[in-house]
């Protein structure tokens, strides 16, 4: 089983906010797929279905950014699952708007969400999908950046980005992470 995950933090607040790439990027998949997110388990909403006769189960944690691990360790315990069978999907500062970056590994950077999750797992191998959120404009709080929204002008390229970010899982799941990172890095 595929198990994949989009970082965000839950409430109407945070919906359309830069911490957010990563629940919109399931949503496009789960639209893709035509997988359901919508039982609440395991501190996460989830959905499960197939892909190309392969179980995949997608996944929103319900517990904050900065505690997302709390989820991913509950489903991959729950499902028996390794972290082999894991993609992450979450928002990068250090990648420009519009653009996204596939790893196979890797450590979490300054991404708290991916921190919590590295540190719960006891691991940095799993793959990631990171969507480009840019830096800040200004000199503005960092905290207060990732929370803020989208400008008017880089819509067209967020929505570019999720769509990259679904169609690169979508290539993972097809022909692995190899052939995802020559097609979109």
């Amino acid at each position: 089983m595929k198990i994949i995950v989009g970082l965000g933090n839950p409430g109407k607040q945070y919906e359309n906010t830069r911490h957010n790439l990563g629940y919109m990027a399931l949503d496009k998949i789960s639209e893709k797929l035509n997988i359901k997110v919508n039982k609440e388990r395991m501190a996460g909403l989830v959905g499960t279905g197939k892909y190309k006769d392969e179980k995949v189960l997608l996944v929103k944690p319900l517990t904050y950014m900065n505690l997302s691990g709390n989820c991913v360790v509950r489903v991959l315990n729950y499902y028996k699952e390794k972290e082999a069978n894991l993609i992450v999907i979450y928002d990068d500062i250090d990648i420009a708007v519009g653009k996204i970056r596939i790893k196979k590994n890797g450590k979490p950077g300054t991404h708290n969400g991916m921190r919590d999750i590295t540190s719960k797992l006891g691991t940095e191998e799993f793959a990631r999908v990171r969507v480009g959120s840019g830096k800040p404009i200004y000199d503005q709080d960092l905290a207060e950046y990732v929370l803020s929204g989208f400008r008017a002008e880089e819509m067209a390229d967020i929505d570019k980005a999720t769509t990259n970010a679904c169609d690169a899982v979508i290539e993972i799941l097809e022909n692995g992470i190899e052939s995802a990172m020559n097609k979109y890095n």
